[in-house]
């Protein structure tokens, strides 16, 4: 165990306890923190540590646990008698986390921890913790809900700061309630994650044709036409393990019909540079590896996103070097540069340049070098797409390379400017536009540019639901744009890859990990992909 400063209460006598809470539904007794034990200033039925007070603010009292020494562990356990009949519970409570800088476990953090135990004390399982990451912006309402397995005796709840390196983690209004297991297990049913389809092994005979870029076009060796159609598959920029990434891809193949996953990756993943990774990267390598086996044996394309933002970066130079000379000329897979460029000029775009990211805090930062601005972190040099792209072919890969452009890899229009990438060995660039309902101008900013080169719209979606950065007045509705949109595509067959394969991850095309199509967006994908026809009535 690796826990320290921790306290212990059991509640071993539930009726007597069940008559002083002030919430008798609760199975957890006093979770206001409202009634005070006399002479000890301290809520009845909790613990004490030195770690932990219980403030008054607005004449509310509430718990607070605060690091006194980082990197250990700050917690409370408190001991819950769970009645034999109830089989799920519902955990709510209000928090607000203040000040937290994460240890060196990405679950270093903000959380509730839900052990159970038998009648002989011994361990059996535990919840889902409810964990906080971040900072919140004040006090947040949250809710939960678990399964009992079977022969619990007791529910051990332990608030905790989890070898954070610092933060204040406040509590509140907790309550622990029986609720109904039959729906909870139906809905957990439903986000269940799917069977993981078996490994396999390289099937070179199955694996689809070289393609190559032909005027505004994809053509393989033999000179058919290549319409690349199919979706994001995300979770692996997030999470190095990944999310139900090979179930996934399988699913969208044979069940969508899509001819090309779209795999956003993370450069530091790669490499092993998470603190959760322990093997250098090895196991996130091999899940790339199987994700492009199980895609070419079924005759489909990977393109691999390096999913990061803003401009090339030396460090992406270095990764991409590294993926070519492992995946160089492989048939089935594309080279997606970077995710979303923004906030930089066409120059810098292409040739590389400074590249600031926070604003200078003095006049004098005006007259000092590139060079002296990096040296005081306002900024880097980016080596600019056309370095990266002639440092990739240094490895011998011609493979195709996607290229997203501005605003977030929307704007395209500075590639008939003079500002197209020269490929000399390879087998040439598709650009990149990712459009979402409240992008506008379609013509200038991508249409215009599909007439000389190939389109791949890198993400695509509509939500049922406005965006933080969207009004009322401005939101487009779904049922209003993906015809549109997906009437541009089909008229101008654009390459295209909706996002994301995910039901967490919107717009997302699933309702839940039964691959239920969203009715507002996945339903469309899937009539597109299985080849449905769309009309464009306007342009945007």
């Amino acid at each position: 165990m690796y826990r320290t400063l921790i306290t212990l209460v059991s509640l071993a006598f539930a009726p007597l306890l069940f008559a002083q809470s002030a919430d008798p539904v609760s199975l957890l007794p006093n979770g206001t923190f409202e009634n005070v034990s006399a002479g000890t200033g301290r809520p009845a039925d909790w613990p004490n540590a030195p770690f932990a007070s219980w403030p008054i603010e607005d004449g509310n009292r509430f718990l607070r646990i605060q690091s006194v020494e980082p990197l250990k562990m700050h917690s409370l356990q408190v001991e819950v008698p769970v009645p034999a009949d109830v089989r799920a519970l519902e955990l709510s409570f209000r928090a607000r986390v203040t000040n937290l800088k994460k240890g060196e476990k990405p679950w270093h953090d903000a959380r509730i921890i839900i052990d159970f135990q038998d009648a002989e004390g011994k361990r059996i399982g535990n919840a889902p913790p409810a964990y906080f990451a971040a900072n919140t912006k004040g006090w947040q309402n949250r809710t939960t809900r678990f399964l009992v397995p079977k022969n619990v005796n007791t529910l051990v709840l332990m608030p905790a700061l989890f070898e954070a390196q610092s933060g204040t983690f406040d509590l509140d209004d907790i309550t622990l309630k029986p609720t109904d297991h039959v729906a909870l297990e139906e809905q957990l049913a439903r986000n269940a994650p799917p069977p993981v389809p078996p490994r396999e092994q390289a099937n070179v005979a199955k694996f689809p044709s070289e393609i190559r870029v032909v005027g505004n076009r994809l053509h393989d060796k033999t000179g058919r036409e290549v319409w690349l159609q199919g979706v994001n598959v995300p979770s692996m920029e997030w999470n190095p393990r990944g999310e139900n990434v090979f179930s996934s891809v399988v699913v969208a193949i044979e069940q969508w019909k899509g001819n090309v996953i779209r795999l956003p990756l993370k450069d530091k993943y790669w490499f092993g540079h998470d603190a959760a990774q322990e093997d250098g990267g090895k196991a996130y390598r091999e899940m790339v590896d199987q994700v492009i086996v199980l895609a070419a044996n079924r005759g489909v394309y990977v393109i691999l996103d390096n999913h990061n933002y803003r401009a090339i970066r030396d460090e992406h130079i270095t990764f991409w070097k590294d993926v070519a000379a492992k995946y160089g000329n492989h048939p089935a897979v594309l080279f997606d540069l970077i995710n979303e460029p923004h906030g930089i000029t066409w120059e810098v775009w292409r040739n590389g340049g400074f590249v600031a990211e926070r604003k200078a805090k003095a006049d004098e930062d005006n007259f000092i070098t590139d060079e002296e601005k990096i040296a005081a972190k306002l900024g880097f040099k980016s080596p600019g797409m056309q370095k990266v792209l002639e440092e990739l072919r240094s490895t011998g890969a011609r493979n195709v390379v996607v290229a997203g452009a501005l605003d977030y890899a929307y704007d395209l229009s500075g590639i008939l400017k003079g500002f197209a990438l020269e490929d000399k060995t390879g087998n040439g660039i598709m650009y990149a536009s990712h459009i979402y309902p409240w992008k506008s101008d379609w013509q200038g900013k991508m249409l215009d540019v599909a007439a000389h080169h190939p389109i791949l719209i890198g993400e695509i979606g509509a939500d049922s639901k406005p965006q933080p950065w969207e009004t009322p007045a401005n939101y487009v509705t779904p049922e209003s744009w993906l015809p549109d949109m997906l009437g541009l595509i089909k008229k101008h067959r654009l390459n295209w890859t909706g996002w994301s394969f995910h039901p967490k991850a919107g717009p997302a095309m699933l309702s839940d990990w039964r691959y239920t199509p969203s009715p507002y967006w996945g339903a469309w994908a899937k009539r597109a992909l299985a080849g449905e026809q769309f009309e464009l009535g306007r342009m945007r």
